[in-house]
């Protein structure tokens, strides 16, 4: 059933990204919680509920599924509650790492390194930012940084691919959405952000395994 839900997940972002392309507000609506509800279907398929690694991957996803609909609307206060969705989903993330297992050493010298592209990526949207996102999008950059930096280090310990390459695939494709919300909106950040969150989450949802 893993690979039914997978592949689900796939299929309903192939129509999400058509509905993007025209612009189908209907279509987005439809689409884009099937999508999310597959990766999290595909968690509980993997065995989520049966370790406490699983358990926070499953709720991680659950916080990505609330903030997927919350980006839905073109309403900044909804969006801006969709950012605290998606950032408690990234601790929820860093903490199923850190369950785990994580080597700290890896993990401080990789958020050592991740402090430089955070700044940048910071100086990239500054001019692009309202003073009501500047702190929410400062903090968001931060968590979404630590997530990667335990991400490393649990994979140091574990050596678990689908995970590491989940982490990093989500943290690439929040430039698509970065830059689709605050420096130019057009369908080609959805174009490849969207299917990389997807797999990015897929991969998530099956490290679940031990």
């Amino acid at each position: 059933m893993t690979a039914v839900f997978a592949a689900l997940t796939l299929a309903a972002v192939g129509w999400l990204l058509v509905a993007e392309r025209r612009g189908s507000r209907a279509g987005i609506w439809l689409w884009k919680p099937i999508a999310s509800t597959g990766f999290v279907a595909t968690a509980l398929a993997a065995g989520a509920i049966d370790s406490r690694y699983g358990v926070l991957v499953l709720a991680a996803l659950l916080f990505c599924w609330l903030g997927d609909v919350l980006l839905i609307p073109d309403d900044e206060r909804i969006f801006r509650v969709g950012i605290l969705a998606f950032l408690l989903g990234h601790l929820a993330f860093a903490a199923a790492f850190v369950i785990r297992g994580v080597e700290p050493t890896v993990a401080a010298v990789t958020l050592a390194a991740l402090s430089l592209n955070a700044w940048l990526t910071l100086r990239w949207l500054g001019p692009h930012l309202s003073a009501d996102f500047r702190v929410p999008v400062t903090i968001y950059v931060a968590v979404i940084s630590f997530m990667v930096a335990t991400a490393v280090g649990t994979f140091a310990f574990a050596r678990c691919v689908p995970l590491l390459a989940g982490a990093l695939a989500f943290a690439v494709s929040d430039t698509s959405v970065a830059r689709d919300r605050f420096v130019r909106s057009e369908f080609a950040n959805r174009a490849w952000g969207l299917p990389l969150y997807y797999v990015a989450v897929l991969l998530l949802a099956i490290s679940v395994p031990r």
